[in-house]
């Protein structure tokens, strides 16, 4: 599911967030019972798809999902207490300059507690730990808001991003 637009932070030095604090803290969010997770070992796979279709992506092959996972620079995942995913980030890249967030999702029971805040604030901060300075995400256009307060705006030089598109290519 690709959106319509791309937007991103270019502006390294300005974080909207002070380096390692955060809007929730995780001994709050620990308290509420969730629990920040950085790795694939204890993810439910079929769970996540869950949430993806609950928030209106397409259902993936689950063997997929792990491919493209194990290809990932960066995760970030809440594990509910019921020890299920409820919100999901990941970010791939070349490990120097550049990285993409895809797949944001929280699940739509837990939409508005701010786990999805959670979530991009310490992905960002921890690209941005790695000197990681041009990070960009694909939104769709309904949810530009979120992600403008966490310092992602559009291109300030009017790049616009682009997506292949084999309907495009047939045309010819």
């Amino acid at each position: 599911m690709f959106s319509r637009g791309i937007i991103s932070n270019f502006r390294t030095p300005t974080l909207p967030f002070p380096t390692c604090k955060f809007s929730v803290s995780d001994k709050d969010l620990e308290s509420r019972g969730f629990f920040l997770r950085r790795t694939i070992s204890d993810l439910n796979l079929d769970h996540l798809n869950s949430v993806f279709v609950a928030v209106g992506f397409p259902r993936r092959d689950t063997e997929k999902i792990k491919l493209a996972l194990e290809h990932t620079q960066s995760i970030l995942w809440v594990e509910h207490k019921s020890q299920k995913p409820v919100a999901f980030a990941r970010a791939t890249g070349d490990g120097v300059f550049n990285a993409i967030i895809w797949d944001v999702v929280v699940d739509p029971s837990f939409q508005g507690i701010g786990l999805g805040k959670a979530v991009m604030e310490r992905l960002v901060e921890e690209l941005l730990e790695k000197g990681i300075c041009n990070i960009a995400l694909y939104s769709e256009p309904r949810v530009l808001g979120f992600y403008r307060p966490l310092g992602f705006v559009a291109d300030p030089d009017g790049i616009r991003g682009m997506v292949y598109s084999r309907k495009q290519k047939k045309k010819k």
